[in-house]
């Protein structure tokens, strides 16, 4: 039997309808949700993210602002405009858009916002009310994930659950909010690249949680030594996690996105598309068209938690706004 597609779509569609809902009764009592967006310099990728948060923002009634500051523009002075935009009590939320320029520390700047106004849950002190089991926001993209198993598997306690990735922004964060429950939690095992026998863990986890984008980074890292003169060995590109990996009957959230070519030619190059370009496809870390005849569920790439993650913003934002109101 086919697995059940987990239609990140669809549950975003129905979180945007509650805020929504949300902004309006805010506004109406003259609180106006408003989220800025802190962008250093030009950036033509960046310019794809912030005119996708604007369309989000506007589709809920959540009034967004990008505000464009000089690549020039040193880390005292963008210290200051975001101790003016933390004091500004229009402002209820606040993203700092990546990359910055090379004069500036990301991470510095980073923890400069609020964490009342840190939409994104990125904050060091956001992170440590998560670990203690509260706090006003969390990170989104983990927040998502889980929000994606819980409305797939509303009862998850004492589940066998393996999060294979541990980074600070996604797989640590996915193990502390599956645990804030004192009698109704999973049993969390944290894996990585670096596990020992990988698959003994995946094979008997009722529901896993992937993220570790281990295809990209091997293509990025075969593109590098080839531009540096080297002849690097052709990258495996093949899933991470394979479907004799999984546990019959699992729960499966792919949350990692690799941009990838479809195939290598003879030299190792990606093959062209008829424009002439690299023909490039979106995946996860899992091998979903085998694995989709073996689980019982799972999320798409794309489609599934990248859209519940824009919505978590949106949701996050207005959770900061209440708190403001």
């Amino acid at each position: 039997m086919a697995a059940q597609l987990i239609d990140g779509e669809a549950v975003a569609a129905a979180m945007n309808q509650e805020t929504m809902a949300a902004a309006a009764e805010l506004k109406a009592n003259g609180k106006p949700v408003r989220l800025v967006a802190v962008q250093v310099g030009e950036n033509p990728a960046s310019k794809i993210y912030t005119n996708a948060q604007a369309k989000s923002c506007e589709g809920v009634g959540i009034e967004y602002q990008l505000l464009n500051l000089p690549d020039t523009i040193t880390q005292d002075e963008l210290a200051t405009k975001i101790d003016e935009l933390n004091r500004d009590k229009a402002v209820n939320g606040l993203i700092l858009q990546m990359p910055l320029p090379a004069q500036l520390d990301a991470r510095k700047v980073q923890v400069m916002i609020s964490p009342e106004k840190d939409v994104e849950g990125m904050h060091p002190v956001n992170m440590g009310r998560l670990f203690f089991g509260g706090g006003l926001v969390a990170p989104c993209t983990p927040m998502a994930a889980v929000e994606l198993l819980k409305r797939t598997m509303p009862d998850i306690a004492g589940k066998e659950v393996v999060v294979v990735g541990h980074s600070e922004i996604v797989g640590k964060p996915i193990a502390a909010i599956l645990l804030q429950s004192l009698n109704a939690s999973p049993t969390v095992t944290v894996c990585h690249v670096a596990t020992k026998d990988l698959a003994f863990h995946t094979r008997r986890a009722d529901i896993l949680f992937v993220a570790t984008g281990v295809i990209q980074a091997r293509w990025m890292g075969y593109q590098r030594k080839k531009k540096a003169g080297e002849s690097p060995k052709t990258p495996d590109l093949s899933a991470f996690i394979k479907a004799d990996m999984l546990k019959d009957g699992a729960v499966v959230i792919d949350v990692a996105i690799n941009r990838i070519p479809k195939a290598l030619d003879a030299e190792g190059n990606a093959v062209l598309n008829e424009k002439g370009k690299p023909a490039m496809i979106t995946v996860g870390d899992v091998d979903f068209e085998n694995a989709k005849n073996k689980v019982a569920a799972i999320t798409p790439v794309p489609g599934g938690v990248g859209p519940v993650t824009v919505a978590m913003l949106l949701k996050n934002t207005i959770a900061c706004a209440k708190a403001m109101a």
